[in-house]
């Protein structure tokens, strides 16, 4: 199994968020990818850039993104079918980013900051609510780098439950 790393519009693919998760996946025996997608801004230009890599697809994959990357996974989960989708402050419902997002997958699961200054958390709970979906929300900002430690545990039952069940 495979998991695949989509960063923010500002990060890249080794900030400290894929750097710490990255750790987790590989502790659980499995190969992770992070594309770099610092070459353009626009958020389905980054879909067809991911889909263009060819990562395996069905239960051989975990999306993972964070911010404009949450978008991007659940983008390209119309196409790939993964085993899962773990979202960290995703952009959804916002202007630009207008294509469907809807997951296809059995497991989602989203972390949000209740600070966070660019996306409100109040877009992850309309997208948990739509889709049934594990919501955490953390007392941190849009970054999440004060939450880490909690992002990374929880990422470990996230990955325990669905290379369980795929």
């Amino acid at each position: 199994m495979q998991v695949w790393f989509n960063h923010g519009k500002e990060s890249g693919p080794w900030g400290r968020k894929i750097t710490a998760l990255a750790d987790v996946a590989r502790r659980h025996g499995l190969v992770v990818e992070s594309p770099d997608y610092r070459h353009t801004m626009d958020p389905d230009e980054r879909v067809a850039h991911l889909l263009a890599r060819r990562p395996p697809s069905g239960n051989g994959l975990i999306l993972v993104g964070s911010s404009m990357g949450g978008y991007v996974a659940a983008r390209a989960s119309a196409t790939l079918r993964p085993a899962g989708l773990f979202l960290m402050a995703p952009a959804f419902y916002l202007p630009g980013y207008e294509g469907d997002v809807t997951p296809h997958c059995a497991n989602v699961e989203l972390v949000h900051g209740w600070r966070d200054e660019l996306i409100p958390p109040a877009h992850s709970v309309r997208y948990a609510e739509q889709c049934r979906a594990r919501l955490h929300l953390l007392d941190s900002d849009h970054g999440l780098a004060s939450a880490v430690t909690d992002i990374a545990s929880l990422f470990d039952h996230f990955l325990g439950r669905v290379t369980a069940t795929g």
